[in-house]
């Protein structure tokens, strides 16, 4: 990836930001490009040959607290990231975001869209030595929508709601039948990576679910110790091998460790006391771009597929179930500055949640500009509504980057008549913040590509996870529209509407599209792994995690 920006201009940018604004943990794009530095499949080029064994310690920007009981855990990227050692699934998006089998050997809808055959591959077997077979899948599928005795999800509810049936037809063989024609339905056999398989014994724990992970993935649980580290190691009977044949995965173990501080995580990596780490943040993307080009590390960086980085508003409850409330307080923040001071301008401010490349991306989908005389003209509106002054609570999480964050918009609004009153709340419990009513305004990162059905559950009235809590019979029409249309130019103009939906009512204060990279050391190689198990090639984006069944150390 490069930028129009000299050395020269981003140390000075550099030198403005901290005295003003460093990165959150939110962070930006420059326009859907990619950069690779040991980032390619399992058998890089550069590096040579993949060599079995060694250990990687990952450094992650949060801890999961909430465990690994798949059905129920609210993951976000450093739970996934953990996920993917420990699990598989059954679909994984290639490089074109296509949806392919992956646990599965097949997924085949019917004509209409309304019923899908899944055929398992044979002689997968979980890390306790139980085999995949068609019951285990339908029992976590069950799970999943919340009709599994003993399991209670949360968030997967309304994700899987259009299923009406699971049943098991053969002992390899598993029939979805679907109330609605979902033509996506093999992205929700992924779910971003959140839906792995897990055992049954694992599954069916009342008590240690969360703790005793069994999954079919390249890497089986050693330790977890909550805020220090997990430790997996190496599955010796998994079934993938790679195209030259080698068994997976390489790494005989690999050790998570949360790092909540960026430059902390930088620092344990250019010390040695990390193998890789992942990051999402401008400046410190900046610094690690630096020590790649001496050769201190390597790093691959990323906005294919990514998400956007914004500020929700609960639109309901007051103050932010008023549309001018909404509206005055977008048009109050400059967010060409704010991107100038806290991104070192490296980024491309969000016009939407879909990225460049993404369908439903516009360049221009009439989303409010800055502009102090229409903020106080809303702010004038909703006053003279309501007799009330425009104040708010606005969350976030307390990590030094975010925090700055928090202060720069609590100033712009102060600016224009707005008053915003701060609160954090670690990452861990951000999720069940969003879930509640206690709240105004959050900072907020989501919404990767690959599949705008998957915006579905985040937008549509009634939902669980619908954050923001609008019903809009708009959006609903075109949701319901989407997700029922096969034809991919079709669908296109469908979301696009939906951007534009998005920025007549102003849901959201949209910051910028998110950069997401992978930092290593010089001898890890293999970040996006090998070839998908039907031969296509690995999924590009980073913002859900990246496999790491290819990672390999030179010896």
């Amino acid at each position: 990836m490069t930028h129009p920006h000299s050395r020269t201009s981003r140390r000075r940018a550099l030198g403005v930001a901290a005295a003003v604004l460093v990165a959150s943990m939110l962070i930006a794009a420059c326009g859907g490009s990619s950069e690779s530095g040991n980032g390619g499949g399992s058998g890089d080029a550069a590096a040579g040959t993949p060599t079995p064994g060694g250990t990687v310690t990952y450094g992650l920007e949060a801890e999961n607290a909430g465990g690994w009981c798949l059905p129920e855990a609210q993951l976000a990227i450093s739970g996934i990231q953990v996920a993917r050692a420990i699990y598989d699934t059954l679909t994984a998006p290639d490089e074109h975001a296509v949806y392919q089998p992956y646990l599965a050997e097949s997924v085949t809808p019917n004509d209409d869209f309304t019923q899908w055959t899944i055929v398992l591959r044979d002689g997968v077997t979980f890390h306790d030595g139980s085999p995949l077979d068609a019951t285990v899948v339908k029992n976590n599928v069950d799970a999943w929508r919340g009709v599994y005795p003993g399991r209670s999800p949360l968030l997967f509810t309304f994700v899987y709601e259009p299923i009406s049936a699971v049943d098991v037809v053969d002992a390899a063989t598993v029939k979805v039948t679907t109330k609605t024609s979902w033509p996506s339905f093999p992205a929700y056999l992924f779910n971003d990576g959140r839906s792995g398989i897990i055992a049954q014994a694992q599954l069916d724990d009342p008590v240690s679910c969360d703790r005793k992970l069994i999954g079919t993935g390249p890497f089986q649980l050693v330790e977890w110790k909550p805020n220090d580290h997990l430790t997996a190691e190496r599955n010796a009977n998994y079934w993938q091998k790679d195209a030259s044949g080698n068994q997976l995965p390489y790494l005989d173990q690999i050790t998570f460790r949360p790092i909540t501080d960026p430059t902390s995580r930088l620092n344990a990596l250019l010390a040695g006391e990390l193998n890789a780490m992942h990051e999402a943040g401008a400046e410190v993307l900046d610094q690690m771009r630096q020590d790649a080009e001496q050769g201190k590390i390597a790093v691959t960086a990323t906005t294919d597929y990514t998400e956007v980085a914004y500020e929700m508003f609960n639109v309901s409850k007051p103050p932010f179930d008023n549309r001018d409330a909404r509206l005055a307080a977008i048009y109050a923040i400059d967010r060409e500055q704010l991107n100038e001071v806290r991104n070192l301008g490296l980024t491309k401010m969000a016009s939407g949640p879909f990225a460049p490349g993404e369908i439903g991306y516009l360049e221009d989908t009439g989303y409010p500009s800055y502009s102090k005389k229409k903020a106080k003209e809303h702010l004038d509106a909703y006053t003279a509504a309501t007799g009330k002054p425009l104040e708010f609570t606005l969350v976030g999480t307390p990590d030094p980057g975010t925090t700055k964050l928090l202060q720069f918009l609590q100033e712009q609004w102060k600016d224009s008549g707005i008053t915003a009153n701060i609160r954090t709340v670690e990452q861990a419990v951000l999720i069940n913040t969003a879930l509640s009513d206690d709240w105004n305004v959050i900072d907020w990162r989501n919404h990767p590509g690959g599949n705008p059905d998957a915006q579905y559950i985040w937008w549509k009235g009634g939902s669980t996870v619908n954050f923001n809590k609008f019903d809009d019979p708009e959006m609903n029409a075109l949701l319901d529209a989407g997700r029922a249309e096969p034809d991919k130019e079709k669908a296109a103009g469908i979301y696009q509407d939906i951007n534009r939906r998005f920025a007549t009512e102003g849901y959201n204060l949209w910051l910028q599209w998110v950069e997401w990279s992978i930092g290593t050391a010089p001898d890890v190689h293999g970040v996006y792994g090998p070839d998908l198990p039907d031969g296509g090639k690995p999924f590009t984006g980073l913002a859900t995690g990246h496999p790491v069944l290819g990672l390999w150390v030179q010896q």
